[in-house]
């Protein structure tokens, strides 16, 4: 265990008492059970920003309701900067995925700095006859029975991203949603499903092993952690582009002077090579930015989300 991680453990353990002793404490809202990767992100970061912040960092991991219960818990929490949130892009899913929030998006949440993306890659069983985007796609036209996809469930990552891809190359293949990723990629190994679409850092070693084969990965240049894999723009799907993003999120009314401190502070902690190649082991490539330029890009996925969700008229269970 690094020194970094032994100095955060110490602070989550006698957070309280120094909290009684008169400093201050910062919460990150994790609304996602632990283990997971924005769980991972938020525990890796945490260590640099008590000490940035200046501050003890407790990570609150509030799951359920795909994200919204911790949403919630930010969006009603005291704007004074004490009370951060971790998320990922389906954060501008669930407008669309339910039919009401105990919460405005746009009003009562604020995003402050982006961390990095993760983009997915489109795998299959071995027992599907493909190696190649062209090949599959020829093979679901002429098969259109006979592919299920899976993913971690209704309105997940995995199933807007093969749907998106379905709707972009005009295919059909069946949904077949699980409780979770992970035996979704049981029944992908053993060919009960055909395909997914998965996080590099939870399929990567399953392709390693050659229990499952990649085909492409969906950002617009290759990743580092599968280098001989081509995008799927380069496999013919010009322009395709699925690249999940993380970043962290206030409750609206913070102070921007406040909104600035933690910007910055975020920024220099995904600067730190510890972090970079800690969270490149999870699949997810940094990506500073500033907070307009986040702020724009949350904003126009909560339009193209919105749009394609409600086009296909999906909703969370």
């Amino acid at each position: 265990m690094s020194i970094k991680n032994l100095c955060f453990i110490f602070c989550v353990l006698f957070g309280s008492l120094a909290f009684a002793q008169g400093s201050r404490t910062t919460t990150i809202v994790v609304p996602f059970a632990s283990s997971g990767t924005v769980d991972i992100v938020a525990r890796q970061l945490a260590p640099d920003l008590s000490k940035l912040l200046g501050d003890s960092v407790v990570i609150e991991n509030r799951g359920g309701g795909g994200g919204t219960i911790g949403t919630t818990k930010l969006a009603t929490a005291n704007p004074d900067g004490k009370t951060l949130m971790f998320h990922h892009m389906g954060f501008v899913f669930n407008p669309a995925l339910y039919d009401k929030l105990p919460y405005d998006t746009r009003r009562d949440i604020i995003p402050v700095a982006s961390v990095g993306v993760t983009p997915n890659v489109l795998v299959v069983t071995n027992s599907l006859p493909v190696k190649t985007v062209s090949e599959f796609l020829a093979y679901v036209n002429k098969n259109p029975d006979k592919v299920n996809y899976g993913s971690g469930g209704v309105g997940s990552a995995g199933h807007l991203a093969m749907e998106m891809l379905k709707d972009r190359a005009h295919f059909r293949a069946t949904h077949v949603p699980y409780k979770g990723s992970g035996p979704a990629i049981v029944d992908l190994i053993s060919g009960q499903i055909q395909a997914m679409f998965m996080t590099i850092a939870a399929i990567k070693p399953y392709i390693d092993s050659g229990q499952v084969r990649a085909i492409a990965t969906s950002g617009m240049v290759r990743t580092p952690s599968l280098p001989n894999i081509p995008t799927l723009d380069e496999s013919g799907l010009k322009g395709f582009s699925f690249e999940p993003w993380y970043g962290a999120f206030a409750p609206a009314k913070t102070p921007p002077k406040t909104l600035d401190q933690i910007h910055k502070a975020i920024n220099e902690a995904i600067k730190d090579p510890e972090n970079q190649t800690k969270l490149l082991a999870q699949g997810l490539e940094i990506k500073p930015m500033s907070r307009a330029q986040f702020t724009d890009i949350v904003e126009l996925d909560l339009v193209k989300w919105d749009k394609l969700i409600r086009q296909l008229n999906i909703k969370a269970d």
